[in-house]
């Protein structure tokens, strides 16, 4: 049985200039979940005293964190479910803390039809600050 709400979109359906973005509001359940998970217990995202003392002058939320809203809009919206993550470059250009909405915003950059590959530009805002810049490369299925 196949099951086509299961999968995203096939490389023919995709063109240069599609995007799709994911919107969270980060809480502090998320924080110490990720913290959790990931093992990462940095004190700069865990103690306020510890974080306070820092250029930042409070606790930030894990850059990876937000990075993993750039996962959810890939595998969710843009291809969407089934396509291939193989590379993610990151650059984390400010801080982002527990109450902050944060926009993972993926856009199709190029297009590779000889191997069914995606290159995305990918995109974190908070307001109109860019928190993170980046570009990520995905494999897409052809259509059957």
């Amino acid at each position: 049985m196949d099951y086509p709400e299961l999968y995203g979109y096939y490389f023919e359906d995709l063109s240069v200039g599609m995007a799709a973005t994911v919107s969270r509001t980060i809480t502090e359940t998320d924080l110490r979940n990720f913290s959790g998970v990931s093992g990462d217990t940095n004190p700069m995202h865990l103690n306020e005293e510890f974080a306070k003392k820092t250029p930042f002058g409070g606790c930030i939320v894990h850059g990876m964190l937000t990075a993993s809203l750039i996962s959810a809009v890939i595998g969710t919206k843009l291809p969407g479910p089934g396509c291939i993550y193989m590379n993610q470059t990151l650059k984390f250009l400010a801080p982002v803390r527990v109450g902050d909405t944060v926009y993972a915003i993926a856009t199709v950059k190029e297009l590779i039809a000889e191997k069914k590959r995606v290159v995305l530009d990918t995109k974190c805002w908070v307001k109109d600050t860019l928190v993170i810049d980046g570009e990520a490369l995905i494999k897409v299925a052809g259509r059957p």
